[in-house]
């Protein structure tokens, strides 16, 4: 999210078209930027003119790309939640002995094959993407004249002195806040990040008040695409609790002797 401020903040009202970015004196804008832009104008020809389906077709195509790279994440999430027993025995028996603690917990993993860094790398290669897709959007020049669903995508909400304007903040806040609550409540061992977690929807709200609303329009996209990915990935995949089965097993059993007594007593 910082990155991602900072490279928004670095591009502001630094517009152009897609062939000046071509001939950028920047490296990243030129060989980057230039053919997200690129692939911009390219979709927004074939509807019409409509950049708003053309962010949303870019988002879904570049969130697919990287979509393996998520599900590795997620199986990494789940062998490291499944280790979390193990994990908190090896702290509690060298709880005084640092260096034994690291050494047991290199041998867990090497044993269950797995990296606990791995849950990292995913979003280390997704950053650059994601920044060179920010910019793209917010360096076209064309993105800023079009308007989409009666709302010009160069505008920000502070801007337009129109109310509807904040739909699209609210929007954007509300699909944050969805996502970081899935993730939250399937990676328990968090801790005070779930906190930190609820922080992003109100720094969306602030931000897309204040950016072109073509940016937050990609926000409410990608968080979309989020929500359904982590619904079949997380929610769909959960196991279902079972129905009490030490419970179920006693009361029958309790409820039997009851009537056996109430027969030999009547009896």
């Amino acid at each position: 999210m910082l990155m991602t401020f900072l490279a928004g903040c670095s591009s502001a009202r630094k517009t152009s078209t897609t062939a000046e970015m071509a001939n950028s004196n920047s490296w990243w804008t030129k060989n980057v930027v230039h053919w997200f832009s690129y692939m911009l104008d390219t979709f927004a020809h074939w509807f019409n003119g409509s950049y708003g389906i053309a962010i949303l077709l870019l988002t879904i195509i570049v969130r697919t790309i990287i979509l393996p790279l998520m599900i590795k994440q997620y199986k990494n999430t789940k062998a490291m939640q499944a280790l979390q027993p193990e994990m908190k025995a090896i702290r509690e028996k060298h709880k005084d002995d640092p260096r034994k603690q690291q050494e047991e917990m290199m041998k867990l993993y090497q044993t269950h094959q797995v990296n606990p860094l791995a849950g990292c790398l995913p979003l280390v290669i997704q950053m650059p993407i994601f920044i060179a897709l920010y910019n793209s959007i917010y360096m076209n020049a064309a993105i800023r004249e079009h308007s989409f669903l009666g709302l010009q995508l160069g505008l920000s909400p502070s801007e337009s002195g129109h109310w509807y304007y904040y739909l699209i903040p609210i929007c954007a806040a509300i699909t944050t806040f969805v996502q970081s609550k899935m993730m939250s409540a399937q990676q328990q061992a968090m801790g005070p990040m779930k906190g930190l977690m609820m922080v992003f929807p109100v720094l969306i709200f602030v931000m897309a008040i204040n950016f072109a609303v073509a940016l937050p329009l990609y926000w409410i996209f990608s968080n979309l695409y989020t929500i359904v990915q982590n619904y079949f990935m997380y929610v769909r995949r959960s196991p279902k609790p079972e129905d009490k089965p030490d419970n179920t097993k006693k009361k029958p059993n309790g409820k039997s002797r009851g009537k056996g007594k109430k027969g030999a007593h009547a009896r």
